[in-house]
């Protein structure tokens, strides 16, 4: 493995430079990034601090910001280091502000402001977190999306992802189809996705889950021919009910949320 250092700065939260950086890095199986983080940088004074950190381990310079004259010294310093030195949003901003016909304005942190999408986005988180694993089915039919799966099917994490987007998501998870609640099936309002998964990949995630428990009892949660039926309940409640299934076998959070928005939209269109 190369260790290649990476320097993230921004005049806001840093997200976005974080999220291009390691989607960019990832392609690189190699490579293992060191990153050095900046946010909320703002001024020229802070500016010469991250110079000199880039002088101490040079690598490469990713940035979003916004005001000309800090971006201006952040390159020139980089260009006398001899370092590579990149605005992620130039690209992106640049197309815009052509197309528009509209000069590009200089106001940090612009899309964190406090606006509509700020609170929805609050508010779906919320929900969530009210509404983990099968709770407050009483309003359940409230959700935008509801995720149904057996257990260690990444149905938390992929709300809580929903959530950011501003989509109030629950999950509720299959025990069995005796017992599963009816409020769910009830749902009239709501997109209803099963997550699903290979029953052996089930098998070594709930493994790995009690060792992080310091639990080393024989139990009925990895007994592999118990798991697989499981599945397969939980597989027969999804084609009895008519939802919409993701195999989350070989999917990250990302990729699966990202499916199941599409399913939204599509479905939202439909109505």
């Amino acid at each position: 493995m190369r260790n290649v250092h990476l320097h993230l700065i921004s005049d806001s939260t840093g997200e976005t430079v974080s999220t291009v950086a390691r989607a960019a890095i990832s392609q690189f199986d190699v490579v293992e990034p060191v990153e050095h983080s900046w946010a909320l940088v703002r001024t020229h004074q802070q500016i010469e601090k991250v110079l000199e950190s880039v002088k101490r381990h040079p690598g490469v310079v990713l940035y979003t910001l916004v005001e000309s004259k800090l971006r201006e010294r952040l390159e020139i310093g980089c260009r006398d280091l001899g370092i590579p030195c990149v605005n992620v949003l130039e690209g992106p901003m640049d197309v815009l502000s052509r197309t528009l016909n509209i000069e590009v304005g200089q106001s940090p942190g612009r899309q964190h402001a406090l606006d509509d999408d700020y609170y929805r986005r609050i508010e779906a988180m919320q929900f969530v977190l009210s509404h983990d694993d099968g709770q407050m089915l009483h309003d359940i039919d409230r959700a935008d999306i509801i995720l149904v799966g057996v257990s260690r099917t990444s149905k938390t994490p992929t709300c809580i992802y929903l959530a950011n987007r501003g989509i109030k998501a629950a999950n509720v998870p299959f025990v069995g189809l005796d017992s599963f609640p009816e409020q769910t099936i009830a749902a009239a309002g709501p997109l209803v996705v099963g997550l699903t998964t290979s029953p052996e990949r089930l098998v070594q995630i709930r493994r790995n889950r009690l060792i992080t428990l310091n639990e080393d009892r024989a139990t009925d949660y990895v007994e592999p021919d118990l798991v697989k039926n499981e599945v397969s309940e939980a597989r027969r409640l999804f084609g009895r009910q008519g939802w919409r299934v993701i195999d989350v076998s070989r999917r990250s959070i990302e990729e699966t949320s990202a499916a199941i928005l599409e399913i939204y939209r599509e479905t939202r269109a439909q109505a």
